[in-house]
């Protein structure tokens, strides 16, 4: 986007992508949990999501002077307009992956949205109030699975220890600042997002150390989600989230 466009717009959007985007990354694996319980659980977290993307898309169709709705934000764009964190799109490989894709995400939104109910900005204040009280139960949930694999067998160790390795290396891109942050926390709106990985390392510390699980020694780090330069698989994601609304645009049901 633009420089001319309002930083509030541009991030409610990244937020809201972060959410569909993920959203549609869970739906996927939707009957095909190890077990009905976690089935139902991970239909639960994508709607969560879910709902938290359309209350910001909602808001930010509110601001928007091109009068875009929901609908635009989330079927509409391409993919360079979208404007997630390159952590969210990654597959959902084995079940380790997914669970460890969890966990930094809900490392993430606990304290994220903690600091956006505290906004001068009454509300996203209130969206952010809703929304940490679901992120709260994510992180309960994913952190028990990472400590459940990494501390389990030689397998899941394995395959936990892998995980962390393959998705830590697009944590950094969820704490980078640029002159939206800048101007949106000097006026009391957002954190800087850097405030928030203190936070992000001591709860997924915690959570590593009780699995057994080390954090990379690899100092590479994939940015450039937030101004819209993405992986690979955001492009296969999108069609698929897409496609209906694009076969038949202006469709009501």
């Amino acid at each position: 986007m633009g420089s001319d466009v309002d930083p509030l717009l541009t991030y409610l959007l990244r937020l809201a992508d972060d959410n569909l985007v993920l959203a549609q990354r869970l739906g996927e694996l939707i009957a095909g949990m190890p077990d009905l319980e976690e089935d139902i659980a991970v239909a639960n977290v994508a709607l969560d999501h879910l709902g938290q993307a359309r209350n910001l898309y909602a808001y930010a169709g509110q601001i928007d002077p091109a009068g875009r709705d929901e609908d635009d934000f989330a079927m509409g764009r391409s993919e360079r307009e979208f404007l997630n964190a390159v952590l969210v799109e990654q597959p959902n490989g084995d079940f380790a992956v997914t669970m460890v894709r969890q966990l930094f995400v809900d490392a993430y939104q606990v304290p994220l949205y903690e600091a956006l109910s505290e906004s001068t900005d009454e509300q996203l204040a209130a969206i952010a109030a809703k929304a940490v009280k679901e992120a709260r139960y994510h992180l309960d949930r994913s952190a028990g699975w990472v400590v459940t694999l990494g501390d389990g067998t030689g397998e899941s160790h394995h395959r936990a220890q892998a995980a962390v390795d393959e998705l830590w290396q697009f944590t950094a891109d969820l704490f980078t600042a640029d002159r939206v942050e800048d101007e949106l926390s000097s006026r009391g709106v957002v954190p800087d997002p850097a405030s928030l990985r203190p936070r992000f390392d001591g709860m997924v510390g915690e959570v590593l150390a009780a699995a057994n699980l080390t954090v990379p020694s690899d100092p590479y780090q994939r940015l450039g989600g937030r101004t819209g330069f993405h992986t690979a698989h955001l492009g296969h994601l999108l069609p698929e989230l897409q496609w209906l609304h694009r076969a038949h645009p202006g469709a009501e049901w």
